[in-house]
């Protein structure tokens, strides 16, 4: 599974939230301006790719997603972590940390999640 672009991306996300959507319905979901024949695009390509199929309609499409946002977030958070944080989740966490993009609180309860699956 290839990285999609941020566009692509976006797209996804909507397709995700949506399950099944027109061109049409996929563009309101997004922000700001976008034109159909752009989305139209970007759907296609995200086709070609085998991230997403349709059922057809007559000329018209209702595209679905075929990877999940879970799989996809599992590839790219592999990913980052070996291209970023020499393959340690320590160091990620570590990272957002620092950073404060994550609190104490939050840090216990993973833990806590942890600590339930032994």
């Amino acid at each position: 599974m290839e990285r999609l672009t941020n566009k692509e991306e976006e797209v996804m996300q909507a397709l995700w939230a949506l399950e099944k959507a027109f061109v049409k319905e996929i563009i309101e979901r997004l922000e700001g301006e976008n034109h159909y024949n752009t989305i139209s695009t970007i759907v296609r390509n995200l086709e070609e790719k085998g991230f997403v199929s349709y059922n057809a309609f007559g000329k018209t499409h209702q595209y679905y997603p075929l990877v999940s946002k879970e799989a996809y977030a599992k590839k790219f958070m592999n990913f980052a972590s070996q291209r970023f944080f020499n393959n340690s989740y320590k160091s990620m966490v570590s990272f957002f940390a620092k950073e404060e993009k994550i609190s104490a609180e939050e840090l216990r309860e993973i833990l806590e999640i942890i600590e339930k699956k032994k």
